[in-house]
């Protein structure tokens, strides 16, 4: 009893000091940045004060707004809403679960939709091949997506009540679906459905106003979903007060407001400009920016070159860090200090490792590699030579990246259950056997989420690796017409948006492009590969 009443007391004593530092910490870090902090309210204060003029410029810029322009966007928005609200809500509300589709029903609906692009058919149109194509193709491919179309699904669709459901959800679809178009397609002034608009942008634009669309209805569809229950459930056992939840949100939400959001809507509203940095003259080109990339020969090699270094990177740190966890996961002596040597890598900045690297494969005898292989008679211009350079690049960013892969994957090889493995050993199964029946399907989890990782860092963490060792070169192509061998998309983006006179319209456009690739990948990877991973409990 008296050991309970002073662990009470201890606790409570220790709760207390934690809030005193934490306010002694709050105070003294707002009397230290009292000047910064000023500076921040003054332009929150300064934005909320434009907000009225700015819903006064955006009525003005309706009302001048051509009745061809506003109703083709509102009609691709709302078509696009009811039809997908239709494919999402409905069989949800129905409590019927969808199967996983075949990764090839997926393949077959994107090159559906990219033939209908190719074939100068409407992004709408485009769409709605690639649903056809997918649902279809998983018709044909696999045994659940049949019995459900056949009866789970398509029987009660003739109900009065799925009938009702289903004229609910296409109307509110539909609404939303056109207001939500809007948010996007008014920053580009609905430039690409004037009539005498290109056709390449006018395809762009159909897609900017389906993305836009798609922002505002996928909150439609969490509460169609739920049925709004969510929406209203109660905060009992969390916190006393249903307002306390988002007072703590508060500072998180107008931090991401202030340096996520709004520089995010500054970059798009920047990419439809034209503009040399660092003057502030600037012209709206609506999306030239974006057709003038997809016929530059350099920004298409950047492309190519970005994905085979991703493809190059992801692959060898995985396996490699794979390997290296599974030999540092042994039992020996003095395995903690190791680990730690080997985690120590991603501690360094890609521009250091890059350093590092550039001590070893510098052209001549003052390269350590070169060195090394001079007795052999061999050397190479490591960072010279177009076939070599992006393999050292890649070898940089591999060992950056080394020691995070490791230690996710050390704490996942711990966390295999070791009767498992000694069952499948009184078995008959061999190292090799129980290491890929087992060991690697249980390391699952961890596999996609450094996949995910990785894939991140391949695209934005290699700029340091490039710029301290070959500088975006050598150049590739006659006379370098197709730019550098080693000229990475975030490498490109920078030189095009900081050297002086640099376009910075189009470097936001890379910027954009780049954002919207790195999303896709990930959303690709979690709908593909995330769907088939099993997590222990």
């Amino acid at each position: 009893m008296n050991d309970s009443s002073a662990q009470i007391r201890f606790e409570r004593w220790w709760t207390r000091g934690v809030l005193l530092f934490v306010c002694l910490f709050l105070a003294y870090f707002i009397l230290s940045e009292r000047e910064g902090i000023s500076r921040l309210f003054t332009y929150i204060l300064d934005a909320a004060g434009r907000i009225p003029q700015a819903i006064a410029d955006l009525g003005a810029y309706y009302q001048t707004l051509t009745a061809d322009q506003l109703i083709g966007s509102l009609l691709l928005g709302g078509v696009f809403g009811a039809l997908t609200t239709l494919l999402v809500v409905v069989p949800a509300r129905m409590g019927v679960e969808l199967p996983p589709l075949p990764p090839m029903a997926y393949g077959i609906g994107a090159a559906g939709s990219l033939v209908a692009i190719l074939l100068a058919q409407p992004v709408l149109l485009a769409v709605v091949v690639a649903i056809v194509l997918t649902w279809v193709s998983g018709y044909l491919l696999s045994a659940p997506v049949r019995h459900l179309l056949t009866r789970t699904l398509l029987a009660p669709l003739k109900s009065p009540a799925a009938l009702r459901l289903m004229a609910v959800c296409a109307g509110v679809g539909f609404l939303v679906g056109a207001l939500g178009a809007q948010l996007l397609t008014a920053a580009t002034q609905h430039c690409t459905y004037l009539a005498d608009a290109p056709f390449n942008e006018k395809q762009i634009g159909q897609a900017i106003t389906l993305f836009s669309a798609l922002i505002a209805l996928v909150p439609l569809w969490t509460a169609l979903r739920s049925g709004g229950a969510s929406l209203y459930r109660s905060t009992a056992g969390y916190f006393r007060s249903p307002i306390l939840p988002y007072v703590l949100l508060t500072p998180t939400l107008l931090s991401l407001i202030l340096f996520l959001y709004a520089p995010s809507i500054q970059s798009i509203t920047l990419s439809l400009k034209l503009r040399r940095f660092p003057l502030p003259q600037e012209a709206f080109v609506c999306l030239r920016n974006y057709t003038a990339l997809a016929e530059d020969a350099v920004y298409r090699s950047s492309f190519l070159t970005t994905l085979g270094m991703t493809a190059a990177i992801v692959a060898a740190s995985l396996a490699f860090s794979l390997m290296v966890a599974v030999l540092a996961s042994q039992k020996v002596r003095g395995a903690s200090i190791y680990r730690t040597l080997l985690i120590w890598p991603f501690a360094l900045s890609p521009i250091v490792a890059g350093a590092i690297f550039l001590g070893m494969f510098r052209d001549g005898s003052s390269g350590l590699i070169n060195a090394l292989i001079a007795p052999l008679g061999l050397s190479f211009s490591w960072l010279r030579d177009a076939n070599l350079a992006p393999w050292v690049i890649v070898a940089a960013s591999v060992w950056n990246i080394l020691g995070f892969n490791i230690l996710f994957y050390i704490a996942g090889l711990q966390n295999v259950p070791k009767d498992l493995l000694e069952a499948a050993q009184i078995d008959g199964a061999d190292r090799r056997q129980r290491f890929q029946l087992i060991t690697i399907p249980l390391l699952a989890p961890y596999t996609f989420f450094l996949l995910v990782t990785n894939v991140t860092y391949s695209f934005y963490g290699v700029y340091g690796a490039i710029d301290a060792l070959t500088g975006g070169g050598p150049p590739l192509g006659p006379a370098g017409s197709l730019g550098g061998a080693t000229n990475a998309l975030i490498y490109k983006l920078y030189q095009d948006g900081f050297a002086p006179g640099a376009p910075l319209g189009l470097a936001s456009a890379q910027a954009v492009i780049l954002f919207v690739m790195v999303a896709a990948l990930t959303l690709l990877q979690f709908r593909v590969i995330e769907t088939r991973i099993t997590y222990g409990e």
